[in-house]
């Protein structure tokens, strides 16, 4: 076991996503150890990257001074309580990118006195393209906040938040987010071909409207508003496609799709208590 060891209990595609983003910067393969119970995702997990692989939680927790818990909400309770042993020897910093589990519920499901950061990355993290809300609590060292950090900044950008309150929002915006932009694409793919444009051309055309938008959004350093501004012109196709949406109520229906996903990241924590 090393400092800079990591175990991640859950083998699954954001888990693979982190991995891959560790040893593309250059963690040592021998450093990462993943608990996986199917036997095909375990032995892909070692085929690819080199890693260590176990069946159970407890095998690869007892290798590392940091686990990273990518597993279901629905199951997390039993997965800590198989911990409690391995958790009170070993004090780690724990990782947990399950949506709606509180710090305080991991740390008690764990025995206590657990240094907890909770993570909400989004799936394009897959492509080393994503964003996580973080939120540390007391128990973290400045080290093992940087260590978190450096995990999760593997795929993709960080944003830290001092209330964990605040990460059912964080949920609510870009863990759900991606979501939102594939329901728009889908939208606006069915409306042009209902305008009599070719499917092949209306996909096309939408997919790459839409990654120049964000890369001007991520690359011009401006407000949304401010780009926006700029492409409506009084009077023209743009502006009576914005009039349109914002008499249809645009701007609070999205309010309101965000509170909706708030509040249900609010209720998985409940259901889980």
């Amino acid at each position: 076991m090393t400092d800079s060891s990591i175990a991640f209990i859950g083998g699954g595609n954001m888990a693979r996503s982190l991995i891959a983003g560790l040893v593309r910067q250059g963690t040592a393969a021998a450093d990462i150890h993943v608990a996986e119970p199917v036997d095909a995702l375990r032995a892909a997990l070692a085929a690819d990257f080199g890693v260590t692989t176990y069946a159970t939680a407890g095998e690869a927790a007892a290798q590392a001074r940091a686990w990273v818990l990518a597993v279901k909400p629905q199951v997390l309770p039993e997965v800590c309580a198989s911990l409690q042993p391995v958790a009170a020897a070993q004090r780690p910093l724990l990782v947990s990118i399950a949506a709606g589990i509180t710090s305080s519920q991991l740390d008690r499901w764990l025995g206590g006195g657990i240094a907890v950061v909770r993570a909400m990355p989004n799936t394009p993290a897959l492509l080393g393209a994503g964003v996580t809300g973080l939120f540390a609590t007391a128990q973290v060292s400045d080290d093992q906040r940087a260590q978190a950090d450096r995990v999760l900044s593997s795929a993709g950008r960080t944003v830290w938040v001092d209330d964990e309150a605040l990460m059912d929002s964080v949920t609510a915006v870009s863990g759900s987010g991606p979501a939102y932009v594939f329901l728009l694409a889908e939208a606006m793919e069915a409306a042009g071909i209902a305008q009599g444009l070719p499917a092949e051309a209306a996909r096309t055309l939408v997919q790459q409207t839409l990654l120049g938008a964000s890369r001007m959004l991520d690359e011009a350093g401006e407000a949304p508003a401010e780009l926006r501004r700029r492409v409506t012109s009084p009077g023209g196709t743009t502006q009576a496609a914005i009039e349109a949406f914002q008499a249809g109520g645009f701007e609070a229906l999205v309010a309101k799709a965000l509170a909706a996903a708030q509040a249900r990241g609010r209720e998985l924590s409940a259901a889980n208590d």
